[in-house]
């Protein structure tokens, strides 16, 4: 039989431990050093710990003892002063911050964990992001086990090629199975808010560019406007001056154009038109001074019995700028309320 040879060390210095009465156990080490401690304070700290002290022992000897191995002993240390103190250091933390995890799990001792988990999602990193998430996993520690988990996929090309990753890949293929998964459903979120933000900057613009049009044939703007519009009053720049004046190219060029939308030769008389169409799906106006809205209002109530695929797709676009336009409307007046602020 193998015998571990024993070391009695000093007890750390706990607060208070001068008004302390003698200690009256011992924690054994891997490396078989003895810390003295107090069986009442280990057990109010830890039903675990409690559950061990408690049990009736199987000789009788005056100096007990409770074996807490396979960490280091200076791990062990810090984790007896926790149950005495309820406070770690950041330089206990960053030394052990790994075991004390695993000692905080299997003991019980829920304030320690947390305070584990936290700095351990600090200190992530490339070499280490596969040791702390298998700990993660087996310590039940899912606020950890995510931040690993997305540190994984925001610098994968780093880590398959450590050694970490290259162990876990031919002793645990089930981790590497949900770690690929994680990563193929993060990008799958990626892509699909790429895709609506780019969607909703769309209908923005689309939006921005009715109010544009309409301020364009009621009001009028730098150089196109309604047939009344005083000619000789040059007029400034509107606020949207930029969208104002690339529909303002897009009007003239339609008035000009020898085309015409309705030869479908023409993309930038085509795209008018469809401006001229959506603003009518969209105007509420009994009398309007677009350019063939009541026309395209007519033409709308006539194709509406027969609903077909097009006309679906064109209302679901009609909506989306509607609520667009809704979105921008609640949100201007908090803009201005900005701007005006100091």
């Amino acid at each position: 039989m193998v015998q571990v040879k024993v070391k009695a060390v000093s007890p750390p210095p706990f607060a208070g431990a001068g008004e302390m009465p003698e200690t009256d156990i011992h924690v054994v080490t891997s490396d078989g050093l003895l810390l003295p401690a107090h069986s009442k304070i280990l057990a109010a700290a830890s039903p675990v710990l409690e559950n061990i002290i408690e049990k009736p022992q199987k000789s009788r000897i005056s100096e007990r003892r409770i074996p807490i191995l396979g960490v280091p002993h200076g791990a062990v240390s810090a984790f007896i002063k926790f149950l005495y103190s309820s406070k770690l250091s950041e330089e206990e933390l960053e030394k052990h911050g790994i075991h004390l995890l695993v000692l905080s799990h299997v003991y019980l001792v829920p304030q320690l964990k947390q305070i584990c988990v936290k700095g351990l999602a600090e200190r992530v990193t490339v070499d280490n992001a596969i040791d702390v998430l298998q700990l993660a996993s087996l310590c039940d520690a899912p606020h950890l086990y995510l931040k690993c988990m997305n540190f994984l996929s925001n610098n994968f090309e780093s880590i398959e090629k450590t050694e970490g990753w290259k162990f876990m890949q031919k002793h645990d293929p089930r981790l590497e199975l949900e770690i690929l998964q994680f990563i193929d459903e993060t990008e799958s979120r990626r892509e699909k808010t790429r895709r609506h933000r780019e969607e909703q900057s769309l209908y923005m613009q689309l939006s921005e560019a009715m109010e544009c049009l309409e301020h364009i044939c009621s009001e009028g703007c730098t150089s196109v406007g309604p047939s009344d519009m005083d000619t000789s009053h040059h007029k400034a720049p509107c606020s949207n001056f930029s969208t104002c004046h690339g529909l303002q190219l897009l009007i003239m060029h339609f008035g000009a154009c020898k085309k015409r939308a309705t030869g479908g030769g023409c993309s930038r008389c085509n795209r008018m038109w469809q401006l001229f169409r959506l603003h009518s799906s969209i105007c509420d106006q009994e009398i309007c001074r677009v350019p063939l809205c009541q026309q395209f209002k007519i033409k709308a109530q006539r194709d509406h019995p027969r609903k077909g695929s097009d006309i679906v797709r064109w209302e679901l676009l009609v909506k989306k700028v509607m609520t667009a336009k809704a979105m921008s409307s609640l949100s201007l007046p908090h803009m201005k309320k900005v701007e005006k602020e100091p």
